[in-house]
């Protein structure tokens, strides 16, 4: 493993999760209507995840030598919450590639076997994102199909 290589995509890893934070927390605050509650308590949950993620890589830059970022992407922001689950599924997909990337970078040397047992953990977390996320999102679509009501032939 080259230390630079890692360190680069540990980086990406860490801007990923600055904005899985800011991109989480803002859904939690403007998420309406009747589960309000409940998906506050999810959105929130999920920012709390990125903190964790993000604390955890950034030690690991500072262990390799590396200077963590402070830089995030773009946040996607909505007030419909089917639109929000869309946006969180994008996003936990897109932090399962940045995993697997990352563990295969840390597999070229077997020296740091702890890095690639934490990668491993964390991609099993973002993995049980994107499953959980899509079970919602097939709810979502499937009450959206049943409560339109049918076109009335005329």
């Amino acid at each position: 493993m080259k230390s630079s290589n890692m360190i680069n995509q540990l980086n990406e890893i860490l801007r990923h999760e600055w904005t899985g934070l800011a991109q989480y927390a803002q859904a939690s605050f403007v998420v309406s209507g009747l589960w309000r509650e409940v998906y506050t308590q999810m959105f929130w949950g999920s920012t709390q995840e990125c903190l964790v993620h993000a604390q955890q890589i950034g030690e690991k830059i500072v262990a390799l030598g590396g200077v963590p970022t402070v830089e995030r992407n773009a946040i996607k922001q909505s007030n419909e919450i089917t639109e929000m689950l869309e946006f969180s599924l994008d996003f936990e997909s897109v932090a399962v590639s940045h995993y697997v990337r990352a563990i295969q970078i840390a597999e070229e040397s077997p020296e740091d076997r702890a890095l690639v047992i934490l990668l491993e953990d964390i991609l099993k977390q973002e993995q049980q994102g994107v499953d959980d996320i899509s079970k919602l999102l097939r709810e979502h679509h499937q009450m959206a199909t049943e409560t339109i009501p049918a076109a009335k032939a005329g």
